[in-house]
């Protein structure tokens, strides 16, 4: 890889671009070196503070990426080398046509029944030769080891999991010696939107660093106090950093 990381408020962030992410994990995938992904947004960055469960998932990873404008913008203005954000949802599916491409079997692990059928039905016609080895839902944490079993007997190499965090980040850091998978990543909310239930924030928006404003008016009660509380504190982080000139 071409740059290294970079260090922000402490922790070891990959600031790379969607192709040289996408070029680094078919590189790991040829040489079966397993691989757990994670992007930090702005939310993921002020919690993995006061978190340690969260934070030693995150930094288990072998690649962060950023998502999020938030975390662009104020690693610039805290002098990084940041050149774009890597959002999961376009990863997501740039990987699954490198799957399709290489004939890697992939597994399809979160939201509700409906929900992870739909996309998977969705996905089916999106990518015609993509290798399912199977799906299942989110709702399974009364039995998460025969969840895993289950994982590991489709011969996937490939897991998404689409469960919220802290969650996702958690369950793929204590399993990931057991699924027999060779790449995990964690994918949020992508299956509600693969399956038409929800819908992502226009394109000039994701630009201007508005997507996490278009979740608020897509679900106002749960999201405007969790916006408000994680962006003003991470402004202060940014703030304090760049006077302390300590990434």
């Amino acid at each position: 890889m071409s740059r290294s990381s970079v260090k922000m408020f402490g922790f070891a962030i990959q600031p790379w671009t969607m192709e040289e992410t996408v070029l680094e994990i078919a590189h790991r995938l040829d040489s079966n070196q397993f691989t757990q992904h994670v992007v930090v947004n702005v939310a993921k960055l002020v919690n993995m503070h006061k978190d340690a469960t969260l934070r030693d998932a995150v930094l288990g990873c072998e690649i962060i990426n950023i998502d999020g404008m938030g975390v662009v913008w104020g690693g610039r203005f805290m002098g990084l080398e940041i050149v774009e954000r890597v959002a999961g949802v376009d990863l997501f599916f740039r990987l699954l046509e490198l799957a399709e491409q290489r004939g890697e079997p992939v597994f399809f692990l979160g939201a509700k029944p409906e929900v992870v059928e739909k996309a998977v039905a969705s996905l089916r016609q999106q990518y015609p030769h993509l290798r399912i080895a199977g799906w299942h839902h989110g709702y399974f944490w009364d039995n998460e080891p025969a969840v895993v079993e289950k994982v590991r007997k489709s011969g996937a190499t490939m897991l998404f999991v689409a469960i919220t965090s802290p969650k996702k980040e958690q369950f793929i850091h204590r399993w990931r010696d057991h699924f027999g998978v060779k790449f995990a990543m964690g994918v949020g909310g992508t299956f509600d939107i693969v399956a038409g239930i929800t819908k992502r924030a226009p394109r000039w928006m994701q630009t201007a660093g508005l997507e996490w404003f278009y979740r608020v008016l897509q679900e106002p009660r749960r999201m405007w106090k969790r916006y408000l509380v994680t962006n003003s504190k991470f402004l202060v982080m940014v703030f304090k950093a760049k006077m302390k000139k300590i990434p």
